[in-house]
């Protein structure tokens, strides 16, 4: 459960400098989330390509394919 404190109440020093030191490991943490898998540069996507407009008729390529393959299976039985 968390603990409400009045906005009117002033916080001490210490409640102050824990705040502080929460936002700041907090700013840390999300700024090494945004790295996938802890990569720390772009190295590992240097030489690499990106994917074409056309990666969708490859995918059905292969689905048909497997129909056909499974539709010869079944009527050779």
């Amino acid at each position: 459960m968390a603990l409400f404190i009045r906005q009117d109440e002033e916080k001490s020093e210490l409640q102050t400098r824990l705040a502080t030191e929460l936002q700041e490991r907090a700013k840390d943490r999300a700024k090494l989330a945004d790295r996938p898998d802890g990569v720390e540069d772009s190295e590992y996507i240097k030489n690499t390509k990106t994917t074409t407009s056309l990666a969708w008729i490859w995918i059905l390529i292969v689905f048909v394919t497997i129909g056909i393959i499974i539709w010869l299976m079944a009527i050779s039985f």
